[in-house]
């Protein structure tokens, strides 16, 4: 019974750091801040794509 009640308080720790983590993310808009971070290599990838120009 000890053991249960262990991974269950192990279970509700890694649940509360994993929602601490995506408030701070939503907080701070860091997703849209990597995002931008990231642009200039999405564009780079995007310019190299090649397209059919046959429509």
């Amino acid at each position: 019974m000890a053991t249960l009640l262990h991974v269950l308080g192990i279970i509700a720790i890694v649940i509360i750091c994993f929602f601490v983590l995506t408030f701070i993310v939503y907080f701070f808009n860091l997703d849209m801040k990597l995002t931008a971070a990231l642009e200039p290599l999405f564009i780079k990838h995007y310019d190299k794509v090649k397209r059919d120009k046959h429509l």
